[in-house]
């Protein structure tokens, strides 16, 4: 990753962050629930056995049998978990990202390079995990529960209660390392993707932003494919592992060893097909929220 051409990220101000982060995250979810809701069904069924069948043969019959039985609201479950983060997460994540710019950027008129980029990229993904690990974890129960028919969890907050009484904070952030091992890499390519994909379509002697609205969607759709690329094999084994009963698997090299035993290397790119039709609409979307939220913001409070 050599010198790149970033624009200095200018002043940080997390109030406007907070609040665009917040618009971003609602519409990265409304936009992608429905296929994270297939990717974790998808990621967790049983394997087929001789006296088994699959339960969804691909992403396209899991929507199909989750409609038919649950209505479209069925591909809405476990959303509240999320939703209820949503906000402060994507506010983190983009102030993460400014802050990482700031403090590697001695001279605000100085470029960034690519690895200056990325590691500010990584440091929002560190920044993210405190919110996302506890939320991913309910999320991953409710959907999972819906798609087995057994209610244990009324929601999100009982279920995170629940956790909490039967086996204290450890259980409710069970899987934070995986996350952490997602989300770290997978961010820095994110936005060193963006970065680098806004500065590439900006015709030469254009403003980034004054970036058209089919260019924001194109780079934020193809920032979350890339990202998914290399977070979806610990998101496979974060899913397994989250949603598998206690003392099932002694680590996470087990759910690896595991995985990789009974249902070999594809094992890991479970959910592939959701994943990726999700990742260009709801990144696309999220991108587009945050940056049209945050020229509104501009224009109402220039001076916040």
């Amino acid at each position: 990753m050599g010198d790149a051409e970033s624009p200095g990220p200018g002043p940080v101000s997390p109030i406007k962050n907070f609040v665009a982060g917040g618009v971003a995250g609602a519409c990265l979810l409304l936009a992608g629930h429905p296929l994270d809701t297939i990717k974790v069904r998808l990621q967790t069924q049983p394997k087929a056995s001789s006296t088994q069948y699959v339960l969804y043969r691909g992403a396209y019959d899991c929507f199909r049998k989750t409609v038919s039985k649950e209505g479209l609201l069925g591909l809405y479950k476990g959303m509240g978990a999320p939703l209820a983060g949503v906000a402060p997460m994507m506010a983190i994540s983009f102030f993460g990202f400014g802050l990482g710019k700031q403090l590697q950027q001695a001279d605000p008129g100085k470029p960034l390079t690519h690895t200056q980029i990325f590691l500010s990229g990584c440091l929002a993904g560190v920044f993210t995990t405190v919110i996302v690990a506890p939320g991913e974890r309910i999320k991953c129960l409710l959907q999972v529960q819906a798609s087995s028919g057994q209610s244990r969890y009324s929601g999100p907050i009982d279920c995170g209660l629940r956790l909490y009484k039967e086996q204290g904070l450890r259980s409710v952030y069970k899987g934070t390392v995986l996350t952490l091992i997602r989300d770290v890499p997978s961010n820095g390519l994110y936005f060193l993707t963006y970065e680098s994909l806004k500065n590439f379509l900006t015709p030469e002697g254009e403003s980034v932003s004054q970036l058209s609205t089919s260019k924001i969607l194109l780079a934020g759709g193809i920032a979350g494919i890339l990202n998914w690329t290399i977070a979806l094999p610990p998101d496979v084994l974060k899913s397994n592992f989250q949603t598998a009963a206690d003392g099932k698997y002694r680590g996470l090299v087990d759910v690896l060893r595991t995985l990789l035993r009974e249902e070999g290397p594809a094992a890991l790119y479970k959910g592939f097909n959701a994943v990726f039709l999700r990742a260009f609409p709801a990144n696309a979307a999220c991108f587009l929220g945050f940056e049209v939220a945050l020229k509104g913001l501009n224009w109402l409070a220039p001076s916040l």
